[in-house]
């Protein structure tokens, strides 16, 4: 919309200047012709030629006035249309036209630019946010801590592992300097070495124990991996450290197992083949001159034999059990019968040492599904076990009830021996432990007992435990579920 105050003010200029030139030269005129003051003249003349400038130039204000509303009225619609066409301008406006034209083309393209820029950015911030919520899933998600610093020591990202190490909140730690957050001094002092290394990229192993939980106190702790990185920012220094802690606690728990159970394995395997060494090289050197010496080498060679045989067996089983490729044969078991034919087995080594071997059972039904060799394998031990550590004249009790508490047949064999000291009880189960007191009393691997708490809790999800006085005898028992996990 052009307004009137410009176009009005030009045009009362325009006839001032007019009038003031032709007034003057009238006053020249008047003033040679005499009967006037110069001054006289001249306000005279302006007054004429003001009011003839204004009468002519009036219409030609109108006009201009008018022409120029009409253009800026087309050029309202066209920009409220919005179609980016040129506006069509009167001819003899022809120049200011092709301004204004381009003019609006340019910033049509300028605005059509901006628009696709923006949306070019707005997508772009929308990937960024993907990307971002994608790696913290994945950072939260890990089992081991990680922990970003910046440049100037402060944390950027830490993952709820870490947090649950540290003991902290893991948003209300971000930009907070690591002296605050993380209690280690040792883990502190690692992070600020790498990063004023200087070396970006550099990386760092380290074995750690610290405990978990917030606190620095000296039981409990946990051994850790740490690995630590250097960033490299843009100045290719070092813009920060990402710290990685990984815990292996169990690894190395598992290592120490296996070289205790190498270990135990050759020690134990040493003494009845250093036997059945010496007994080979006295008959070879014919220091069993008669059939009686002879015979009792042999016996002495096939006992130890035997052994080292059932060591091998229990510990492949155990070693089965453990990898979980043991196939049960589930059937319904008779513990009564099972417990009646162990019995029946072992009264030849009971009558030897002058012990009672008794069975106690009520007239109910005692069955659960279980395999009934690995059933007969558990009484038997546990029952050998009974007569070895129990004096002549002795008394092994064997007993089947059911625990209706639990849905489960419950077996118990008790004897009259000579007990367990009670700082050997909690480890009774382990792999080749025996009481070191004991093994001048009755030989042993000492896997016996493992591999049936093998048999009823991981192969059978049953319980195992033992109840002992010194002096006074012991009590196994286990007791295995009326129905499996598959046929619940």
């Amino acid at each position: 919309m052009v307004t009137r105050g410009p176009v009005l003010s030009l045009s009362v200029a325009a006839a001032a200047v007019v009038a003031l030139g032709a007034a003057a030269l009238d006053a020249l005129w008047l003033r040679g012709a005499g009967g006037t003051t110069l001054a006289e003249s001249v306000l005279m003349g302006f007054a004429v030629h003001a009011a003839s400038a204004l009468a002519v130039l009036a219409p030609v204000w109108i006009g201009v006035r008018w022409v120029l509303a009409r253009s800026g009225q087309r050029l309202s619609a066209a920009a409220e249309k919005g179609d980016g066409g040129p506006v069509r301008w009167p001819a003899w406006l022809g120049p200011v036209s092709g301004l204004v034209d381009r003019a609006n083309a340019a910033w049509a393209r300028r605005a059509e630019e901006s628009s696709l820029r923006l949306k070019e950015a707005d997508i772009r911030q929308k990937v960024i946010d993907a990307e971002r919520d994608h790696l913290e899933g994945v950072l939260h998600s890990l089992r081991d801590a990680v922990l970003v610093t910046d440049g100037f020591n402060e944390i950027t990202v830490a993952n709820e592992p870490a947090a649950r190490l540290f003991g902290f909140e893991a948003d209300g730690a971000l930009h907070k300097p690591v002296d605050d957050v993380i209690f280690d001094d040792r883990l502190r002092t690692l992070i600020k070495e790498v990063r004023s290394s200087g070396v970006p990229n550099k990386q760092r192993h380290v074995e750690h124990a610290l405990a978990p939980g917030g606190s620095a106190r000296a039981g409990g702790q946990v051994a850790f991996d740490v690995t630590l990185a250097s960033l490299p920012d843009s100045r290719n220094g070092v813009g920060g450290v990402v710290t990685i802690l990984r815990d292996v606690t169990r690894e190395k728990e598992i290592s120490q197992m296996k070289s205790d159970f190498v270990s135990q394995a050759s020690h134990e395997l040493r003494t009845p083949l250093s036997s059945i060494n010496a007994y080979v090289e006295m008959l070879l050197d014919g220091e069993a001159r008669d059939e009686a010496s002879k015979r009792e080498f042999y016996q002495i060679i096939k006992s130890e034999t035997e052994r080292v045989s059932r060591m091998i067996d229990n510990m492949l089983n155990i070693s089965r059990i453990e990898a979980g490729i043991v196939q049960a044969e589930r059937t319904e078991v008779d513990f009564v019968k099972v417990c009646k034919d162990v019995i029946e087995t072992m009264q030849p080594q009971a009558r030897a040492k002058n012990i009672m071997l008794l069975f106690k059972a009520g007239p109910l039904v005692y069955t659960a599904q279980a395999d009934r060799d690995m059933m007969h394998q558990v009484v038997m031990n546990l029952v050998s076990n009974g007569i070895k550590y129990t004096p002549d004249g002795g008394r092994v009790t064997v007993t089947v009830d059911n625990d209706d508490a639990a849905r489960a047949v419950l077996v118990s064999v008790s004897d009259t021996g000579l007990g367990i000291p009670p700082d050997a009880l909690g480890r009774i189960f382990e792999k080749f432990y025996r009481i070191e007191s004991y093994k001048r009393v009755a030989k042993g691997t000492g896997l016996g007992l493992n591999l049936v708490r093998h048999i009823v809790e991981t192969v059978h999800q049953g319980r195992i435990g033992v109840t002992s006085e010194l002096g006074m005898g012991s009590r196994f028992w286990f007791s295995i579920p009326y129905e499996s996990e598959g046929s619940r």
